[in-house]
């Protein structure tokens, strides 16, 4: 059938530009619309002449084009036999969409008796495809985008296999799917259990009313969980004043700043004490004496030292981490936990075996050039071939960086935009894919229709029948999947401690990473954002949340999307020494989904128990 469809496209005076590729889609296109060969390209020539195509020549890249044209026809066949049905036009939500002007007839059924139904319309097409158009808001290009003409599509940039054996059935599994990816069935994934840890801000919450009052707290309060952790271990004594003259060695923990506006350096190091022991006074640490160290302001620290002259505390020894043993483990109390469904909260979740697949994806989910958000519906698509039990999508989702944002020369508002480019699609797959897949969605300072404030509340999305299955955290947010916690954050933490960071290395020559550094001073410090001063245009606001920045146990896998290069990285987290327990954590930046007017990268992850065991890849999408 094939080579009879070729034939018919040569008839009419059409040649193939990849010919087998071209030849096994139309196969499929006449399979799934129950088409002959010549009525195949009969639709090709109207679809042509419309495009207003220059050169008679059949090329790959118009076949997603040439799909949507067959649904539509198909859509007007049904509406002709379905006489007693209505029909919107103007008003129509996929109209809006299209920005189409004329009497084109669309299928959404009845009228939207209030906003909310309007911006979760029904699906685009009955019939399910997976070459990514089921994804598709409607709205087609006019024209051949950067982003749809690359090449080399979902190329593997890093991975990290600890299961072999696992990996290997898995490339197997997916060699068999690729044999023809459209009659194939999705293989079905088992539904994992999820918990999400409740906690502020919620949606609608009062911001913009920061005291000073709140920030001296919350920095107080960091100050007193650090020492109280540290005489806790028994490694330590009870801190004193720093301020105080003495010759004797003695102990003591504060707050590393900046003495002035410049970045930290060895002459400008200040460590300010609680107010319960030195009344919040500063006084200047020497750090010469040490072998290595990594400070940055707003780091919480165990000092040993002594300070002959009261102005100046000269450091022997630098503590920058809570000893693990002390909080290792230490989960939200019940009360704070919210179960996703009623078979889980009847569920012994002991008996569930921390085993977890789950697709990792960073925003921007459109190019710069335009707002389609092709790469968030080839997101879709991979995921739809491979699909995880969970797929985690991180702000920002609506760019205000981008370049129609910022100018505001879209016609739409941001939240039209947001719900129908974005929660539509996310509804789509979820309809499609079935109850077992799981999708969670997390804010970003960037989202133009969203709050600007950090910590940020979630979105305040409701799909119907689906509020199990697409769900908003707030940023920074923790969940358990399989028993298996992550925590995310979306603000660039990593890029913010990078430039305000100040450090030395071992003079014996040791390699030391300085991503898994900045790393772990996350865990270390057990905030998702330890920086103080934040960096310029972080809007953090100590007056709604300051528990919701507190790391309360670490986490298995600790997602931190940055502007930086992608990584995957085992962090160890204790010197595994007498009462300092190791623990683990792999810490993941998936990249941005897309980069300019190209496509970027994001993470899949298979997690069988332990950092040690887990398969992990970065892709090119």
């Amino acid at each position: 059938m094939e080579e009879e469809i070729v034939e018919e496209f040569k008839k009419a005076n059409f040649s193939l530009d990849e010919e087998e590729e071209i030849a096994k889609k139309c196969l499929t296109f006449c399979i799934n619309y129950n088409l002959k060969p010549s009525e195949l390209v009969s639709s090709w020539e109207v679809y042509y002449l419309n495009r207003l195509l220059n050169e008679a020549i059949v090329q790959d890249a118009e076949m997603d084009g040439f799909l949507q044209h067959l649904q539509n026809a198909q859509k007007e066949a049904v509406i002709k036999e379905e006489t007693a049905l209505h029909f919107y036009s103007s008003k129509d939500v996929d109209m809006i969409l299209n920005d189409e002007v004329g009497d084109t007839k669309e299928d959404i059924l009845g009228s939207p008796t209030d906003r909310s139904q309007g911006l979760y319309p029904e699906p685009l097409d009955a019939t399910p495809q997976t070459n990514g158009n089921i994804f598709s808001s409607g709205k087609s290009s006019k024209h051949l985008t950067p982003f749809g003409q690359r090449t080399n599509k979902f190329m593997t940039k890093f991975s990290m296999n600890n299961m072999p054996c696992t990996d290997d059935r898995e490339k197997a599994r997916d060699q068999e799917n690729n044999e023809d990816d459209i009659i194939k069935k999705v293989q079905p994934q088992k539904r994992c259990s999820l918990i999400v840890h409740e906690s502020r801000p919620e949606p609608g919450c009062r911001f913009m009313y920061d005291r000073i009052e709140d920030r001296f707290n919350a920095l107080e309060n960091r100050i007193k969980r650090c020492t109280t952790a540290l005489v806790a271990s028994g490694l330590y004594e009870e801190p004193v004043d720093p301020t105080v003259a003495s010759q004797k060695s003695i102990f003591t923990v504060g707050m590393i700043c900046c003495d002035g506006e410049g970045h930290l350096n060895e002459k400008s190091t200040l460590l300010q004490s609680s107010v319960e022991h030195s009344g919040g006074q500063r006084v200047r640490l020497e750090l010469q004496k040490l072998s290595q160290f990594s400070v940055f302001p707003g780091q919480v620290v165990g000092i040993e030292g002594h300070n002959p002259s009261g102005h100046c505390l000269i450091a022997s020894k630098l503590v920058d981490s809570i000893p693990v043993s002390v909080t290792a483990d230490v989960n939200f109390r019940p009360t704070k936990k919210q179960a996703l469904d009623q078979e889980i909260q009847f569920t012994d979740l002991s008996c569930i075996k921390a085993e977890l697949s789950v697709i990792i994806a960073s925003g921007p989910f459109t190019t710069s050039d335009n707002l389609l958000f092709e790469p968030l519906t080839e997101l879709l698509t991979y995921a739809t071939r491979k699909p995880p039990q969970v797929l985690i999508l991180l702000g920002p989702f609506l760019d205000c960086e981008h370049i129609e944002i910022k100018k505001g020369t879209t016609d739409r508002s941001f939240d039209e935009i947001f719900h129908l480019e974005i929660l539509r699609r996310l509804q789509d797959y979820a309809e499609y894919m079935g109850s077992d897949v799981r999708v969670i969605l997390m804010p970003s300072t960037r989202d133009a229709n969203h709050d600007f404030v950090f910590p940020q509340p979630p979105f305040e999305i409701h799909p119907p029948d689906l509020k199990h299955q697409v769900i908003s955290i707030p940023n920074p947010g923790a969940f358990e999947a399989n028993q298996v916690k992550i925590g995310c954050c979306t603000v660039d933490i990593l890029k913010h401690l990078s430039g305000e960071e100040m450090s030395r290395n071992p003079s014996d020559g040791t390699s030391n990473d300085r991503m898994s550094r900045l790393a772990n001073h996350i865990l270390r410090q057990q905030s998702f954002y330890p920086l103080y001063p934040p960096a310029e245009g972080i809007p953090l606001d100590f007056s709604l949340a300051p528990e919701a920045l507190h790391i309360s146990s670490i986490p298995d896998i600790l997602i931190l999307p940055s502007d930086m290069k992608y990584f995957v990285k085992v962090l160890s987290l204790g010197e595994g020494g007498e009462g300092d327990e190791q623990v683990k954590c792999i810490c993941v930046n998936p990249g941005r989904l897309s980069k300019g007017e190209g496509g970027g990268t994001f993470a899949e992850l298979n997690y069988y128990g332990g950092p040690d065991t887990t398969n992990a890849s970065i892709i090119g999408i």
